[in-house]
């Protein structure tokens, strides 16, 4: 560790002013006694997010950026010397620490237990792989942490970012305006920069899925096949909202020479990412909900839009439905995310499961009347009510509103727009 590097970050950190942005949604306690661990894709503002943690107390709080040159040669070891330079150069203690990228410290786990122990500090840390911090907090930090996803903007926070007051009750001017703007967020989804970006949103969606494919997977695991993790990545972005199948992808990909168990391997490494999520059928026994197939969303719809040939609004609104209900698992941490299917093919888009208990079904449609709503899509959803005991039973659509009985069972139909400010 070069001592005058790291005393030039902090004295700079110290003088710095630091822009909040668009307060976000998620909330996260503060405890000396729990080390608090945000997850998310790249570019999502998980350092915003920090910096309007740190506003609440901006001259008791040390931002340590594991991205920033002057920290880049840091071991684990190192990391209680970095704290005392800013106690040498503030003459005081930090109340609070927040540990960016940590992943990049090689050990980071070690030297934020023996932090922990000392039960002096509120402990921030965040980082862009989802396996790098699950692994070491589920073995060396077990029972010591808290762990939170942080998405892009949710479309509550898009309409901050656009200055549009979505509160209750609004007219039909406003719904109209809300609609328009829904439909800017499925396009080019809810990342900060490009919300904010006025003229080049495609490019800056074209750059960050590179940055994705070479930062987060390729070079953050060392793979050879760059063929092989680019297909996946475009595979997966373009066949989001989609079932798929470990098969599908090898027949799909004749043109590049590479076994099954390679395919397993890089499968798990795009998913590290945090760009790509991946669902579970559901079943009532363990080992086949963990089993293929599986269904493919995207953290954002923007990068969809990168490789997307076609323009699906109905899987958009699909994708951007389970972003919310994985946020919502934030507040509800017992709360497990699946789709239902059976063997005669009928789906459910979403199955809510909360303890042992199955607590809503969900479909997604892109409907503007009743008419619209593919019969189907009814049937499934009666049929998965039947087999789970589940009675509470929702359609979201982009513009019908209604409560009907079929077949003896009630069903809500629910505006996109209106679901996703109300969840």
């Amino acid at each position: 560790m070069q001592i005058t590097l790291v005393n030039d970050y902090i004295t700079e950190w110290v003088k710095r002013r630091i822009a909040v942005g668009i307060e976000r949604e998620l909330k996260v306690p503060k405890r000396m006694d729990k080390i608090i661990s945000i997850i998310g894709p790249r570019r999502s503002g998980k350092t915003y997010f920090f910096y309007q943690l740190i506003s609440e107390d901006r001259e008791n709080s040390l931002y340590l950026n594991f991205e920033d040159t002057r920290l880049a040669d840091i071991n684990f070891k190192e990391i209680r010397e970095v704290v005392r330079a800013y106690i040498e150069v503030c003459g005081r203690e930090p109340s609070s620490i927040f540990f960016d990228e940590i992943q990049n410290v090689v050990g980071w786990e070690k030297a934020l237990r023996s932090l922990l122990d000392l039960q002096k500090y509120n402990l921030f840390v965040t980082g862009s792989s989802s396996k790098l911090l699950s692994r070491e907090i589920a073995t060396q930090l077990r029972g010591r942490a808290f762990s939170y996803l942080l998405l892009p903007f949710s479309f509550r926070e898009f309409l901050k970012a656009k200055k549009f007051d979505f509160k209750a009750p609004l007219t039909f001017d406003e719904i109209a305006r809300a609609k328009n703007l829904l439909r800017e967020y499925l396009e080019y989804g809810g990342f900060p920069e490009v919300v904010l970006e006025d003229v080049e949103k495609d490019r800056i969606l074209k750059e960050y899925s590179e940055m994705i494919l070479f930062k987060d997977i390729v070079e953050r695991h060392r793979l050879r096949n760059i063929s092989l993790a680019r297909l996946l990545l475009n595979f997966f972005l373009q066949n989001f909202s989609n079932e798929f199948s470990v098969n599908r992808v090898l027949k799909s990909s004749a043109t590049i020479n590479f076994g099954k168990n390679t395919l397993y391997n890089y499968i798990e490494k795009v998913q590290d990412s945090v760009a790509i999520f991946f669902l579970n059928r559901f079943s009532p026994k363990v080992y086949q909900r963990m089993s293929w197939p599986k269904k493919v969303y995207v953290c954002d719809t923007g990068l969809a839009k990168v490789t997307r040939i076609s323009e699906n609004i109905g899987k958009l609104m699909e994708n951007v439905v389970y972003l919310e209900l994985l946020r919502l698992t934030n507040r509800r941490p017992m709360l497990e995310i699946y789709y239902w299917k059976e063997s005669q093919q009928r789906e459910v888009d979403f199955l809510l499961k909360e303890g042992v208990n199955i607590e809503h079904l969900i479909q997604v449609t892109y409907a503007s009347g009743r008419d619209e709503v593919e019969k189907r899509e009814i049937k499934s959803l009666i049929e998965a009510s039947r087999r789970t005991g589940c009675k509470n039973l929702s359609i979201i659509t982009w513009d019908y509103e209604d409560k009907i009985k079929v077949e003896g069972e009630s069903i809500n139909f629910t505006p996109l727009w209106k679901w996703l400010l109300t969840t």
